[in-house]
């Protein structure tokens, strides 16, 4: 973007991309992405499904599965925090809307 601006990019405000990032970072994001959603009605996103998890690790071939664990856990809290609260700002949304009388 601040290319077609004609302005000079500075490396220290660009954010990170994901070869910045270590390996076991990518995997676990790639891991995460392809697990299944557990996903209710009512209730909106409850969490990743975890059952091909070990397969997955295989695949992948990790051997640190504390920190892939660890990355994956705050990958997950993150969207469950994501997930309530926009299901708050719908139910807030409907509960403004007059009843229509």
């Amino acid at each position: 973007m601040q290319e077609q601006l004609k302005r000079e990019v500075d490396p220290e405000k660009c954010p990170p991309g994901i070869e910045d990032f270590p390996q076991v970072v990518i995997d676990a994001i790639e891991i995460f992405n392809s697990l299944g959603d557990r996903v209710y009605p009512e209730i909106g996103y409850i969490g990743k499904d975890y059952t091909n998890l070990e397969f997955l690790i295989k695949v992948y071939n990790i051997e640190d599965t504390d920190i892939l664990y660890s990355i994956l856990l705050r990958l997950d809290s993150h969207a469950i925090k994501k997930s309530q609260e926009q299901l708050k700002r719908e139910y807030d949304k409907m509960k403004r809307k007059p009843s229509g009388k």
